[in-house]
């Protein structure tokens, strides 16, 4: 039998020898290498980690532009008339009035780890990034509210702009750019209590429409201050923090209703609200203001905060106006402004009818305190009120017989007395100078044609006569008439032509309101002014309202003169203006009645009427039931209409009493020789409620042999037909 051959195990031991002998070599290599190929991950993370730090210890909060700011304007009592800002409307508001339920709402939807996260929250990023997955829709950012106010405010950079100045550019979305938030947000913690981030976060971020900052959006979208919002108005701003397009209450109220419900049911989970409460809650509609509130759209006062809008630009710039959030008080009284245009659309508001323009001023301060420059502002931004003035559209008006108060003032410093009688013939050719037109003798002719007579200079202002004033600015000189002019307040240029003692010059109703109210203040000049106080954010005055009158005539000479305007509203050519109190003033019709005028005065109060068609030289034929407007009419009515209103509340005061004495008779004019028989005796017509003078004072009666004084002749004294 055959031995059987075995192979010895042994042979089997080379076979897995290399495998031993390369294991311990694998072992041998990884104790000689490992730390080292350990190393090369543990040390670039301890470089990048250094490198981080040492970017953080360099790394200081920019330095930011104060932040813009919308500019709000008010009336004279508090009431907010309008706001002034660019593309963004932003007012800052402190910790303490943010609603508690509104810094809750933000907290919960936006970041519920506020108060205990060092400003970054990388947990909070993944687990806002899966909710957002398997919602289908934005629940939570993925950034802490700290890492958004450094985003909204520092991470960026602000360039010039030469509209609004320094504006704000956020930068693009990088991983370097996302690792200097995180650093930034941790420096914006070390330097900033929780609540101070907060309320700088609750002031910057955005809400749609224009508004940054719970006020402007509390103000957008539910027309009231942040502080005043209910919770439901709370969690809906909340919910608009992040996509305000996408909720935007005004275009899609039902998806701001389902976010605004999603912020309350965050609120319950966080603990801030009661489940019971959050369910009766969630079946109330989403409540706004009847559309976005943009209060600087044209409104009551719409011209008015043109000219303040104008005027603050000019003296501190656009930027400022616009982004400076200035606190402007004017002078405006929103009740008077309310009267003013009432009143004005009472007496033109049919289609076709000319246009108008009021100012009221008072006369101890130079306070705007009410101004119509139009009807329909969307129509035409020219402020009538103003146009032709320096830096504002449109020209100027001529003033008509309005004017003449300038020519009587200059008369009364010659030392002209208003017993001075003059002969008022129906036309009369001036052969001087001064007067000529293209070397030609100026010729003037009254109102009525057919009615010449003597007239006291007093009668001859209350009866407006063309004649007797050709002839008495002849006397004094139309330079010293221009000097009266603008010393009172007349600010366009004048060319001193005698011409001007008819109203031959373009003003404005302002600068005319300005000159009347210095006869009210006894000739004390006060510029017009719409500012009562300009304030900065923070309090910090820019300007306020001091008045400092100059003296521009003499206080006698305008008592005089308002003795004279007197009789214009109590006899004369403004009698539609008689409001039942002591109260001074002139009609002015211009050349084809394409401008009527009525300013006058009361103590406290100067007002000036004009009415004409904004495109000039058109006549006022077959308005309001006048055949032709006078300034005796429709301006005399708008001007007796707000004045007896707004004056209503006032004391009755009366003007101070004049002095005759000193002034002279002047040339007394007689008439020519006439074939035709004298009209019969009138006396001349004395102002009432002004105590009379005594004898030796009081404007005489008229010589014997002269004629009497006759009714009107430059404007006549209408009555009130077609009145509305």
């Amino acid at each position: 039998m055959a031995t059987k051959t075995t192979e010895p195990r042994a042979r089997k031991g080379p076979k897995h020898a290399p495998r031993r002998k390369g294991r311990r070599r694998g072992r041998s290599f990884l104790r000689r290498h490992g730390w080292a190929l350990l190393g090369v991950p543990l040390g670039v993370g301890l470089l990048a980690v250094a490198g981080l730090l040492l970017v953080y210890l360099r790394l200081d909060l920019p330095e930011t532009p104060p932040p813009i700011q919308t500019t709000y304007l008010y009336d004279r009592h508090g009431r907010l008339i309008t706001t002034l800002h660019a593309s963004i409307d932003r007012t800052l508001i402190p910790f303490s009035q943010m609603p508690e339920h509104l810094r809750e709402a933000v907290i919960a939807v936006e970041d519920e780890d506020f108060y205990s996260h060092p400003g970054f929250d990388p947990l909070g990023i993944l687990r806002a990034a899966w909710t957002d997955l398997v919602r289908g829709e934005v629940v939570q950012g993925g950034s802490t509210i700290t890492q958004q106010l450094v985003k909204n405010v520092y991470a960026g950079t602000y360039v010039d702009d030469p509209v609004y100045g320094r504006v704000y550019r956020v930068p693009e979305r990088t991983v370097g750019q996302k690792i200097r938030e995180v650093l930034l947000a941790v420096k914006v913690e070390q330097t900033f209590t929780k609540d101070e981030i907060l309320a700088r976060y609750l002031n910057t971020v955005y809400f749609g429409h224009g508004a940054y900052g719970v006020q402007a959006a509390a103000r957008t979208y539910f027309g009231k201050d942040a502080r005043d919002l209910t919770l439901l108005e709370s969690a809906t701003l909340a919910g608009l923090i992040a996509s305000p397009g996408r909720y935007d209450p005004f275009v899609d109220p039902e998806a701001a209703r389902e976010r605004r419900n999603l912020v309350l049911a965050r609120m319950v989970a966080e603990g801030y609200l009661d489940p019971a409460r959050a369910a009766r809650l969630e079946v109330k509609p989403v409540r706004t203001a009847p559309e976005p509130v943009a209060i600087d759209a044209p409104g009551a006062s719409d011209y008015f905060v043109d000219y303040v809008r104008r005027l603050l630009v000019r003296r501190y710039g656009e930027a400022e106006v616009y982004g400076g959030g200035l606190r402007v008080t004017t002078t405006l009284d929103m009740g008077w402004q309310r009267v003013a245009e009432r009143v004005v659309r009472e007496h033109l508001g049919e289609p076709g009818d000319p246009a108008a323009a009021l100012v009221a001023i008072e006369p101890r301060t130079g306070a705007i305190r009410a101004m119509v420059g139009g009807l329909n502002f969307s129509r035409s931004e020219v402020n009538l009120a103003v146009a032709g003035l320096p830096g504002f559209a449109g020209t100027g008006r001529q003033a008509g017989s309005a004017f003449k108060t300038f020519t009587l003032v200059a008369a009364l410093e010659k030392g002209y007395s208003l017993n001075s009688v003059w002969y008022g013939p129906s036309s009369i050719r001036i052969d001087d100078p001064r007067c000529s037109t293209g070397g030609e003798p100026w010729e003037v002719g009254n109102a009525d044609p057919g009615e010449a007579g003597s007239f006291t200079l007093a009668s001859a202002v209350a009866h407006s006569v063309n004649t007797v004033f050709a002839q008495l600015v002849a006397e004094v000189g139309p330079e010293a008439v221009v000097d009266v002019a603008h010393r009172m307040g007349i600010r366009s240029p004048l060319e001193p032509v005698c011409s001007i003692t008819l109203g031959s010059g373009s003003v404005a109703p302002l600068e005319m309101a300005e000159a009347y109210a210095t006869l009210a203040s006894r000739g004390i000049r006060h510029r017009a002014t719409p500012f009562e106080e300009v304030l900065a954010p923070d309090g910090d005055v820019r300007l306020r309202l001091r008045p400092r009158g100059t003296r521009a005539i003499s206080a006698n000479d305008a008592a005089l003169a308002t003795y004279a305007l007197r009789g214009v509203i109590e006899f004369g050519t403004g009698t539609a203006a008689d409001i039942g109190r002591p109260a001074a003033g002139k009609t002015g019709t211009t050349q084809n009645y394409a401008d009527a005028w009525f300013c006058g005065y009361v103590p406290q109060l100067a007002a000036c009427v004009w009415v004409g068609y904004p495109e000039g030289q058109r006549p006022l034929l077959d308005v309001q039931g006048f055949p032709r407007v006078y300034g005796g009419t429709i301006p005399a009515m708008i001007w007796h209409d707000f004045m007896a209103e707004v004056t209503a509340g006032m004391p009755v005061r009366d003007f101070p009493e004049p002095s005759f004495e000193g002034y002279t008779e002047g040339p007394s004019t007689p008439p020519p020789p006439s074939p035709g028989p004298s009209p019969s005796p009138s006396p001349t017509p004395t102002p009432t409620g002004t105590p009379k003078p005594s004898p030796t004072a009081t404007p005489s009666p008229l010589p014997t042999g002269t004629p009497p004084v006759p009714t009107p002749t430059g404007e006549p004294s209408p009555a009130r037909p077609g009145r509305r």
